[in-house]
């Protein structure tokens, strides 16, 4: 019952929650991919880990496909999530923790930056109660 629960939950969150709140989300889903790889390499276990990071390129690739390439600061978020693809690739590839610590550490800063924006854009829009 609490699964379903938690299923119904997390869909109507995805179906109301505004473009901005979608790619956090998406970000936080990739991180927690990223966590469950890291457990599994931990683990050595093979399976897990290339389900898990597969997951995070998923997502990756999601946000690539997109991304509005209308500025220079889209074209190097592009260059960038292309690295972040290419360092899951190798984690996955040569079961490479530092590879996975590298995407994490980009993920979490596009996270955070995005999380700030949605914020700032709360705040602007609703005054000064907006916490993402």
């Amino acid at each position: 019952m609490a699964t379903q629960l938690q299923s119904v939950y997390k869909k109507n969150s995805m179906q109301t929650a505004s473009p901005g709140e979608l790619t956090l989300m998406l970000y936080n889903g990739c991180l927690k991919f990223i966590k469950q790889a890291n457990k599994a390499i931990e683990e050595n276990n093979v399976e897990a880990r290339s389900h898990s990071i597969q997951r995070a390129q998923d997502i990756i690739r999601e946000l690539m496909v997109t991304l509005k390439m209308d500025s220079e600061a889209s074209e190097n978020m592009m260059r960038l999530y292309d690295f972040i693809l290419n360092r899951l690739i190798e984690a996955n590839v040569k079961n490479d923790v530092k590879a996975l610590h590298d995407a994490e550490e980009l993920v979490i800063q596009f996270r955070d930056m995005w999380k700030e924006v949605i914020q700032l854009d709360r705040k602007e829009r609703h005054g000064e109660g907006g916490k993402a």
